[in-house]
């Protein structure tokens, strides 16, 4: 079979490896129907985050047809239509059982302590084969599988994989209630379902600062007030525009690989031309905290490797800042994010703005790298699904169109 497959940085190749097979009673194996490139994926090519092993299949996000069952898996059939949750977990240990699934217990082989297992990561994070593959296996497949209404899309549910539940998860850590103000960093796909998700929670402005036009108009379709750094110090913004207040609420959706540097200032230049362990920039992180009001709350789900060692820790304390972060527990938020689809509260494929083959992940992986104008999120077709065999679809992006799908001031709050 097909899998896009990680030799070493800048180095990935479509190409064919074996099938996977059932190794233990709960696994399943999953024909991929839609996978996707998130900005995780990229972290790992750059070299920004390390430990990745040379053979591993990349990609996170998946949906599929189930083709094979292992005997302990009773809460599922052949044939079933099923997402894909980035996280791995047992659905077994108190971690799981408390709604913590992305630290599960059991599911990262290197050991209780090793943290989050997930698909297509680094050694520390198993590793397990990742989902930009025609077949997958998944481990823990009664918990690590969830089934898909047949009115939801497939374009719809790539997106409930990953992305749209780390946004809403961000959103909710960032403690966001009725009327909040929230400043969301980085415009990117999980920034996208971070503003909405704030809209959803309830909040009554969201400023969305990011630098590349096509994500600002993305973010301003939804509602959102914009800001420009290339253009204009964010800081100084949103004090202005919050009448010196700052933000109640703020949300790090971009991590590790931050563009920075604004307004005439310089960003931090790597020594020696390379990045030294506990070096990783943090541009969003200080904005994030400069541009927050006193007694705010700060969400960080943006990717930052271990060794990233800084942060305004001062500042943060002196303000009485909350500060929550973590890696998205998205077993826990699909079923609940499946009912507002359903409930047409919010339609996520309206964040696609690319659908490719797999025979073109390569070049899709260098556009999406490149941030080339109108590539928000990508989404690969390891099997054609069409009736017409089409192998590429481009979605039209329209500012026009009302994102989400219906009006969130009339939503009630759905925790």
């Amino acid at each position: 079979m097909k899998a896009v497959v990680y030799h070493g940085i800048g180095d990935i190749r479509l190409q064919d490896v074996p099938e996977p097979r059932i190794e233990a009673p709960t696994d399943a194996i999953v024909r991929i129907t839609a996978s996707a490139i998130c900005g995780t994926d990229l972290h790992f090519v750059r070299g920004t985050v390390s430990g990745m092993q040379p053979g591993t299949i990349l990609g996170h996000e998946g949906v599929g047809i189930v083709e094979a069952l292992g005997e302990d898996v009773r809460n599922l059939k052949i044939g079933d239509r099923v997402v894909i949750p980035s996280t791995i977990a047992c659905g077994n240990c108190a971690y799981c059982r408390a709604g913590y699934f992305a630290q599960c217990d059991v599911a990262n082989p290197n050991g209780m302590g090793a943290g989050t297992a997930f698909y297509g990561g680094p050694s520390a994070t198993g590793p397990f084969h990742g989902l930009q593959a025609e077949k997958a296996r998944i481990p823990f497949a009664n918990i690590g599988l969830v089934k898909l209404p047949a009115d939801i899309s497939d374009d719809q549910a790539i997106l409930l994989s990953d992305i749209f539940p780390t946004g809403y998860f961000g959103a909710e850590m960032a403690e966001i209630g009725s009327g909040d103000t929230v400043a969301v960093f980085g415009c990117g796909p999980v920034g996208q379902f971070a503003i909405a998700s704030a809209r959803l929670l309830g909040a009554g402005r969201v400023f969305a600062i990011d630098q590349h036009d096509d994500r600002l108009r993305a973010a301003q379709s939804q509602g959102a007030e914009i800001i420009d750094f290339k253009r204009e110090d964010p800081v100084e913004t949103l004090k202005r525009l919050t009448g010196g207040v700052g933000v109640d609420r703020a949300i790090d959706a971009v991590g590790v690989d931050a563009e920075h540097g604004c307004c005439g200032s310089q960003p931090r230049q790597p020594r020696n031309g390379q990045w030294q362990p506990g070096d990783a920039p943090s541009q969003a992180l200080e904005w994030a905290v400069q541009g927050l009001a006193k007694a705010g709350t700060l969400s960080i789900i943006g990717v930052y490797p271990p060794d990233a060692m800084t942060f305004p820790i001062g500042l943060a304390m002196n303000r009485n800042l909350t500060i929550n972060m973590g890696n998205c527990h998205h077993r826990k938020y699909i079923p609940r994010l499946i009912e507002m689809v359903l409930a047409r509260r919010i339609d996520p494929a309206k964040v696609l703005t690319q659908v490719k083959p797999m025979n073109d992940v390569i070049a899709a992986y260098e556009a999406f790298d490149r941030r080339d104008n109108g590539w928000i999120k990508v989404e690969l077709q390891p099997q054609r699904r069409d009736s017409q065999g089409s192998e590429e679809r481009v979605m039209d992006q329209a500012v026009a169109d009302t994102f989400p799908a219906s009006d969130p001031t009339t939503m009630q709050n759905p925790r």
